[in-house]
């Protein structure tokens, strides 16, 4: 029997109304939102490029509204898109938290934390400091670069975890001082004896006028700013060796080179041994510090998370 309204109509269907959100849709978007690129997303998701990209744009069709600007490297989160990575991102990580538990009873491994920085850092410092990680299933990928890159990497998506040997700048990276890397001059006991005792501290660059200068690049960075620092002069020198690596540095100025300005923890054991003589002790030696850089909400990732924690401790002690 049908039933009808009071004036004979047939009452009105309901429609369907509006369609649940597809959390696969959310999940999505916000990795893109976390790492800054649908590439980098898409590498978080263990998804292909296309699929992240159409996944995002069927989010937007359904809001109605832009999520994302597309830059030439990256993208850029549109209000919406940050109002919407609030809303969601509390729940999704409850979930994640979840099914990762599930994740690790199949064994499946997690994404491998992508970490970045300068060669001479990461190897005698970083990794030691983060090798028992791998007991906890933290697997790493490392690479080794000049600061400015790895930042641009960072932005794009490339790395997860930057150690950065100058402050970065603007909003797309968040970084926290992990710690001070003190400069000294140095040289093999054969280069201070010809070089002579306390003639650094009496006439300053006069006294390395015939010293072969070992450095890091051709335009002696960190020589450079040491002169500038504790002798208050420019550097015209030009380098005898350059060595794009530190530790190359370090090797050659043992083996009796010439003389370079390097960080203390490189050549501490050096300094201790006698292999190496410091040739002056600044009352106000230059510091600089390195730091920690990550893209906003990258650290909620649970093993970005441990990685990033354990860095930040064991730099207290560096």
């Amino acid at each position: 029997m049908t039933h009808r309204n009071p004036d004979g109509s047939e009452p009105a269907v309901p429609g369907p109304g509006p369609a649940p959100m597809d959390l696969t849709l959310l999940r999505t978007f916000l990795a893109v939102h976390r790492a800054g690129s649908f590439t980098a997303g898409a590498r978080l998701l263990g998804l292909s490029q296309p699929t992240v990209t159409a996944q995002v744009r069927t989010l937007e069709d359904r809001l109605g509204r832009p999520l994302f600007d597309r830059l030439p490297r990256g993208v850029a989160p549109t209000a919406v898109a940050d109002q919407l990575a609030a809303d969601v991102a509390g729940p999704l990580d409850a979930l994640a938290a979840v099914t990762g538990r599930d994740r690790a009873d199949l064994r499946i491994p997690a994404e491998p934390v992508h970490l970045a920085g300068p060669a001479e850092l990461l190897c005698l410092r970083a990794l030691p400091a983060l090798a028992a990680l791998t007991g906890e299933g933290v697997r790493l990928r490392v690479t080794a670069g000049l600061t400015d890159d790895l930042l641009d990497g960072l932005r794009a998506g490339r790395y997860d975890l930057v150690i950065s040997t100058v402050r970065p700048r603007g909003r797309s990276v968040d970084a926290v001082p992990l710690m001070d890397e003190e400069f000294v001059l140095v040289a093999a006991p054969a280069w201070a004896a010809r070089i002579g005792p306390g003639r650094v501290a009496a006439e300053g660059p006069a006294a390395l006028r015939t010293a072969p200068l070992v450095t890091y690049a051709e335009d002696l960075p960190i020589a450079r700013r040491y002169w500038r620092h504790v002798f208050g002069t420019r550097l015209s020198a030009q380098a005898a060796i350059t060595v794009p690596d530190l530790r190359g540095v370090l090797a050659a100025v043992v083996a009796g080179a010439g003389v370079s300005v390097l960080p203390r923890y490189l050549c501490a054991d050096e300094l201790a041994s006698g292999a190496l003589v410091a040739l002056l002790d600044p009352e106000d030696p230059p510091i600089n510090t390195a730091y920690l850089a990550q893209r906003p909400g990258a650290a909620e990732l649970p093993h970005v998370a441990l990685v990033r924690d354990r860095l930040l401790r064991a730099g207290r002690t560096w």
